[in-house]
């Protein structure tokens, strides 16, 4: 009748020395060979803290239905304008030029946020007046609620020109977050949470476009509208209103980790990714993952070392066998 295993465990043999011996000096030459390495490769491999993060997360924007549109209808300089600010529209006289304007936002996919802003404008203009560049300011409300909470107010602008008088401008773009400053990975920020224009100021420099667009860029979190093509057309008939068509999406951007890479491909999600400054834990977790990588290579190999050294008696020991388990 042939035998089969039933049971079996490792034998456990230990080897004795004294503190001073060459086998203790190998021991301790084999930890310090084992431990050291992997943190010095670690942090050689220029990542072993954790000094940026980033996420991913879909963030709630509302169109803010404040609205400053400047139209150029001459070489020479001259302007028609029109706002949803009473103050400015009070200096611009006979300027003045109140539109006909159309919005919705849409939720696309149901998650209960806005996706998509669509504006339709309507410019009404004299027989002599034409368009040859367009200046329409937007304000949305932004925020982030994930890691950091981030509640702000912010713009898009849309500018274009043409070397000939057109009928239309049409704009397709994607509202992007602009972040020069990681955020911390937890807390409030509310400070950006104010107007982008002054609309109560009675002066007419603070609603200047230069100086709206350089106080709003001295800021860390910014909005701005991406449009690779902005397309014109040609052929207004005489005293038709000219057109401004604008799709903003809320937004397209999708960055992460390599390891997420994958994940995200599949998921296809529309989010936003800004940075911010990790906590101590998450600092920690980070390391210690890269470190114990490359750790478990050295244990891996030092382990065999020893068995060698030691089984074949390479340095002088005292083994003692022990035949049954040790339970404790």
């Amino acid at each position: 009748m042939g035998l089969y295993e039933v049971y079996s465990h490792p034998l456990l043999i230990r080897y004795k020395a004294s503190v001073c011996s060459r086998a203790s000096v190998f021991v301790l030459l084999v930890s310090v060979l084992t431990y050291i390495p992997p943190l010095l490769i670690t942090y050689r491999s220029q990542g072993f803290w954790l000094k940026q993060s980033s996420y991913e997360e879909q963030p709630v924007v509302q169109f803010q239905y404040e609205m400053m549109m400047i139209g150029v209808t001459s070489a020479s300089g001259d302007y028609v304008a029109w706002s949803t600010f009473s103050n400015f529209n009070m200096l611009l006289g006979d300027k003045l030029r109140i539109p006909t304007v159309s919005v919705r936002e849409s939720d696309s996919n149901g998650d209960g946020k806005a996706d998509r802003l669509s504006l339709q404008m309507s410019v009404p203009l004299n027989s002599a007046e034409q368009i040859y560049s367009l200046q329409l300011l937007l304000t949305f409300s932004y925020q982030l609620r994930r890691m950091s909470v981030v509640v702000m107010q912010s713009m898009a602008l849309i500018q274009s020109s043409s070397s000939v008088p057109m009928s239309q401008l049409f704009i397709s773009g994607d509202l992007k977050l602009q972040q020069k400053e990681p955020l911390s990975h937890r807390g409030i920020h509310t400070q950006y949470n104010v107007s982008v224009i002054d609309s109560e100021s009675p002066f007419a420099d603070s609603f200047d476009l230069t100086t709206i667009i350089r106080k709003y860029q001295e800021r860390n979190l910014t909005t701005y509208l991406w449009c690779p093509v902005p397309v014109w057309t040609v052929g207004r008939a005489v005293n038709t209103p000219f057109q401004i068509k604008a799709e903003i999406r809320y937004p397209v951007e999708t960055i992460t980790y390599p390891l997420h890479t994958i994940v995200f491909l599949f998921l296809n999600c529309v989010c936003v990714c800004y940075t911010y400054r990790p906590g101590f834990w998450e600092t920690v977790k980070f390391a210690w993952i890269q470190y114990v990588s490359v750790l478990l290579i050295f244990l891996w190999i030092f382990q065999r070392v020893q068995t060698f050294v030691f089984l074949n008696r390479v340095l002088p020991t005292v083994p003692v066998s022990l035949h049954k388990p040790h339970f404790s």
